[in-house]
């Protein structure tokens, strides 16, 4: 199976490690000021895509605590393009299952076969080891679309 294209995997790296250091805050996502793990996600799009498609609605701490539809993934989804977890590669945006049965409710970018970049409550963004245990909590992999050209006055 080929592996679907998308944004380039140096563009996306490099844009989630210029976030590396701000602040964790909830519902956030300015850099170098606060950013939640959604926040760093929708900031990346930001830098490597382009305007955000649509508006994010307020959520709480504990939204993905009950239920058993999707959020994330259907979200992104909507945006960006799947990928095949067993075509994983760096720069694809990974949503992560915090507990078994739970739906996925954190997200984080491969920059490396080993390494992520994420925003960890009381931490901020950081960069570390894709460990087992964060391996096995890996549910859904996405990549940024490449940013529509922009239109050319003839």
């Amino acid at each position: 199976m080929k592996a679907p294209r998308g944004a380039a995997a140096a563009r996306v790296i490099a844009a989630a490690r210029s976030w590396i250091g701000t602040p964790y805050h909830d519902q956030a996502s300015v850099k170098d000021v606060g950013c939640d793990c959604l926040g760093l996600a929708r900031g990346v799009w930001r830098e490597v895509v382009g305007p955000e498609p649509t508006r994010i609605p307020p959520y709480t701490r504990d939204w993905g605590e009950t239920g058993a539809v999707e959020v994330l993934a259907t979200g992104a989804l909507a945006w960006m393009v799947p990928l095949p977890l067993e075509l994983l590669r760096p720069g694809a945006m990974l949503l992560f299952r915090m507990r078994d049965g739970a739906i996925a409710k954190h997200c984080g970018i491969l920059t490396t076969d080993d390494t992520f970049v994420h925003a960890y409550d009381r931490i901020g963004v950081v960069e570390e080891p894709m460990t087992e245990s964060w391996r096995r909590r890996i549910a859904f992999a996405f990549v940024y679309p490449i940013r529509p050209r922009a239109k050319t006055k003839r």
